[in-house]
């Protein structure tokens, strides 16, 4: 239902931001047509939209960065345009972008209040004072940080904290937040719902642009749909289903709900792991793969996923332990023994493991094989290499404006479709995907799971890590679940729940008593 429909009396709280008509267009692309967005006084709006709607041009124009060619912004009832991020903040605006802004050699206070440190006898840096005023920050906001830690130093989601806390300190009207828990675990991501909801009251709103509908659904009060920049509608998020917004997003309807049928058990063993243990880790991880399966593998963060994977490709040195492949028992010391034996690896950091970004789409897909299929005496066979990465773009339906066009500049989705071309092209009977929609949107996601549920169908065996547990369930034949460093489980189809993976993934192997028994277990499924 669209909350379009609600009569003004029924509107609870005053305009606090609006934008109306508002286009922008850069060379040969329009990334805004006539833009409307309303943020009322004291709640929650998420802007939602595939990669590549304008999101992103939409908080650059409100934040200052980018100029708008037609349009009126709109602040407590007043008109609002910022000539630079500068007059945006002391408008009272923050934005907190996906990618951190913060200097990593300095610490947690003084990129909080950088380029507004306190001084003593106007020019001396008063540290004592610095680290003070921190400290009040971070102990009102609820954030557990050291005001004196060197952010370089911090995790991702501890780097996130110290972003938010430095928007937060300028007393914002309104907060923006773009893909804010792209890094965080679940228990972060609910210190940081609570820090919104803290912030947002009569006088104060908050932008929360998002991929995860279950967060949006949790947080949120109501959702503005763009697609193609230009805006579709706006729902109120208690009453609009996830699959109606969806469709707002995509212009047609998914099946979030659909899941694989399992399969047979009688099926060839293509991977078989005994016992693998690396000295950091892992303990004794047993499992096989089947062929034409795809088996998730769930947890907490820090469970060990990745490091499975990681061991499993050679990437970390394993301690203990076997790798069986078709039935041979195999040695990888490094991710190109994994190539040569067909297991393809996509990191869950496809921008700095899996992509040549500065490098065009045709040798990102060549990559992997070049040497073994592309090289004759030395020389590349670019004609082949061409006609390769021509009929892959074609296959996976890349959007790409050419072969030739510069990787970075694809959307999420499409870098991600070109690591998949690249191992594709390789033939690997064995792909290990870690967290393969990681910062896509959902059109994009849909077509990376039917992909996987097509390679899967061809016989291809593949391992998904995820860390969104409606996605594991969607996609997965088999769920394994793991509790820092070891397998605590194994679930069939029906068995495979959000309350069971939940139970296993919070199962603390304590000693060799409790560790056989969930091993015991987990063979017996």
């Amino acid at each position: 239902m669209s909350d379009t429909a609600t009569s003004e009396a029924e509107v609870p709280h005053p305009t606090l931001l609006r934008v109306e008509g508002v286009s922008k267009s850069f060379p040969g692309v329009r990334a805004l047509n006539d833009m409307r967005l309303e943020l009322r006084s004291g709640e929650v709006l998420a802007l939602v939209g595939e990669n590549g709607a304008g999101k992103s041009t939409l908080m650059k124009l409100l934040s200052g960065i980018e100029k708008p060619d037609a349009g009126e912004f709109f602040l407590d009832g007043r008109p609002y345009r910022a000539a630079n991020p500068r007059e945006a903040t002391a408008a009272g605006i923050s934005i907190i972008h996906q990618e951190l802004n913060l200097v990593p050699h300095l610490t947690v206070a003084q990129n909080i209040f950088i380029g507004r440190e306190p001084r003593r006898a106007g020019f001396f840096l008063d540290e004592r004072r610095l680290n003070r005023e921190a400290a009040e920050l971070l102990d009102r906001l609820h954030l557990p940080l050291d005001p004196r830690a060197v952010v370089g130093d911090l995790t991702v989601a501890r780097a996130q904290m110290v972003e938010i806390a430095k928007a937060l300190s300028y007393d914002p009207k309104v907060l923006i937040l773009d893909e804010p828990t792209a890094a965080l675990n679940d228990k972060e991501v609910a210190t940081l719902h609570e820090l919104i909801r803290r912030f947002v009251r009569p006088g104060t709103g908050a932008v929360y642009i998002s991929h995860r509908m279950e967060e949006i659904k949790r947080i949120c009060d109501r959702v503005t749909v763009i697609r193609d920049g230009t805006y579709i509608d706006t729902v109120a998020a208690a009453t609009t289903t996830t699959s109606e917004i969806i469709a707002r997003m995509v212009g047609r309807s998914l099946d979030t709900d659909a899941k694989p049928v399992n399969v047979r058990a009688d099926r060839e063993v293509v991977l078989q792991v005994r016992g693998l243990s690396t000295k950091t880790l892992l303990r004794d991880v047993s499992f096989e793969l089947r062929r034409g399966e795809i088996l998730g593998f769930a947890g907490l963060m820090g469970a060990g996923r990745t490091e499975v994977a990681r061991a499993l490709v050679g990437a970390d040195p394993i301690t203990s332990g076997t790798v069986t492949l078709h039935g041979r028992r195999v040695r990888i010391r490094r991710p190109a023994d994994a190539a040569r034996l067909g297991i393809g690896y996509l990191s869950e950091d496809r921008k700095r493991f899996g992509l040549l970004l500065d490098h065009d789409v045709k040798a990102n897909i060549a990559l992997s094989s070049l040497s073994r299929s592309f090289s004759a005496s030395g020389f590349v066979r670019d004609r082949e290499v061409r006609e390769t990465a021509r009929r892959h773009v074609e296959l996976l339906r890349i959007k790409t404006p050419s072969i030739d066009q510069i990787t970075k500049y694809l959307s999420g989705g499409n870098q991600q479709k070109v690591v998949i071309a690249k191992w594709l092209v390789t033939d690997c009977d064995v792909l290990i995907f870690d967290e393969p929609t990681r910062g896509i949107d959902v059109g994009a996601k849909d077509e990376i799971y039917t992909l996987l549920n097509d390679l899967a169908a061809e016989g291809k065996s593949i391992i998904m890590i995820s860390s969104e547990l409606p996605e594991i369930l969607r996609m997965s034949h088999r769920v394994a679940v793991m509790s820092e460093g070891r397998l605590t489980g194994v679930l069939d189809g029906d068995e495979a729940t959000q309350e069971n993976i939940m139970h296993y993934a919070t199962l603390r192997p304590e000693g060799d008593a409790v560790g056989d028994e969930a091993e015991k277990e987990a063979g017996q499924r």
